[in-house]
């Protein structure tokens, strides 16, 4: 990839380690359903999968349920809480669309979480809404993500399932995000489903995963053949999974020198804000490799066409709404309704350096520097 790239939120470029698995798989063959020698060695590729995604978050391989992405998987926890018995959904306000949307489109109650002006879930508002829950609205369901994909901001997901748990209700955490730049314990964590993606990790595009706990029934969306054991049908994209395990194994093994991506980002926020500009959520616990900055006066959608002049890649907010530059939810949520429309996100992963940040600075600056000199010319 030629460049700059500093999107990883929206997909990470393919590791080379799940490029030599999607070889391996697609050079076996076989239906992994099949038993002949050609379908057990596809179902090998498969479990060994399961298995390593199972580490990266989690629980045990048998619970880990492979989907067609996030999106999918997302939404296989929801319909199946609506499905055994929630009538009333809580999702918090800066959740990703895909779980924003299945909600409102369950055909059930849906109710906001709020969050503080620093994007974290507000515990004193939960507690006090479950706490006052009526049982005719069936089990309380929550959706938190474990981190935003827009700010990086963290969430007290182990605080929130304290509650969920005294309420006996069913806790579901989007963990896209999170999974592969934080360490993860779906069971610790006190999930009751839990969704990862392979693309954000440097897997590949179209595969996503998720884990259930013991409190949890999954109830089938996706009807046809015996597949995922019974709980989602179709042919499994083996290659697909296979670069997804080879790309999860690779995250654990990295995930310490992950960390180092959080001094970089550190220094380019100071010096984007010594020009003025507005980090967001820099009080509280954020991903290692995010950067939510904001220019006030300087609309998102031209910040991110002057980087990209300039070969740095960057994102406004999530990259999932066809390629529309649109003002952030997830800001107005926390209040910061005039930075909305004008904050990008700069997020640098697996093949990241230090010079990649630096470049980002320098091309920011001078983006920056040439939309200020135009608002001071006068008109002619």
């Amino acid at each position: 990839m030629s460049g700059v790239y500093l999107d990883y939120n929206a997909t990470a470029p393919v590791r080379p380690e799940a490029i030599a698995a999607m070889t391996r798989a697609l050079e076996t063959g076989g239906n992994p359903s099949s038993v002949h020698a050609a379908g057990r060695a596809a179902r090998a590729l498969v479990e060994q999968a399961r298995e390593d995604v199972a580490a990266l978050i989690g629980g045990p391989a048998s619970t880990v349920v492979f989907t067609g992405g996030g999106t999918e998987a997302n939404a296989l926890a929801i319909e199946s809480a609506v499905a055994t018995g929630s009538r009333r959904l809580i999702v918090s306000a800066i959740e990703h669309d895909s779980v924003l949307e299945t909600a409102k489109a369950s055909g059930m109650a849906v109710e906001v979480l709020p969050v503080t002006a620093q994007g974290v879930a507000d515990l004193a508002w939960l507690k006090a809404r479950l706490d006052a829950w009526d049982v005719a609205d069936g089990k309380p369901f929550v959706a938190l993500m474990l981190a935003n994909n827009e700010t990086g901001v963290i969430q007290p997901v182990a605080e929130v399932a304290v509650l969920v748990r005294q309420a006996e209700g069913w806790l579901h955490v989007d963990a896209i995000q999170a999974a592969g730049k934080i360490a993860i314990d779906s069971r610790a964590l006190g999930a009751d489903t839990l969704v990862v993606s392979a693309h954000k990790l440097g897997g590949p595009q179209g595969v996503g995963a998720l884990t259930f706990g013991p409190r949890a029934t999954l109830v089938r969306r996706q009807h046809g053949g015996g597949q995922e054991r019974g709980r989602r049908a179709g042919t499994e994209n083996v290659a697909g999974i296979a670069g997804f395990g080879a790309s999860a194994r690779a995250a654990l093994r990295d995930l310490d020198a992950f960390q180092q991506q959080s001094a970089w980002r550190d220094l380019a926020a100071a010096c984007l804000a010594a020009e003025g500009a507005v980090v967001i959520g820099e009080e509280v616990p954020r991903l290692a490799n995010t950067l939510c900055v904001a220019a006030p006066g300087q609309g998102a959608e031209l910040q991110v066409m002057g980087l990209d002049l300039m070969g740095v890649m960057v994102s406004a907010g999530s990259a999932c709404s066809s390629g529309k530059v649109k003002a952030s939810h997830v800001l107005t949520a926390m209040g910061l309704t005039d930075l909305a429309a004008c904050a990008i996100r700069v997020s640098g992963g697996w093949a990241t350096n230090e010079t990649d940040w630096a470049a980002f600075v320098a091309a920011w600056s001078d983006v920056h520097s040439r939309h200020a000199a135009r608002r001071r010319a006068p008109a002619a």
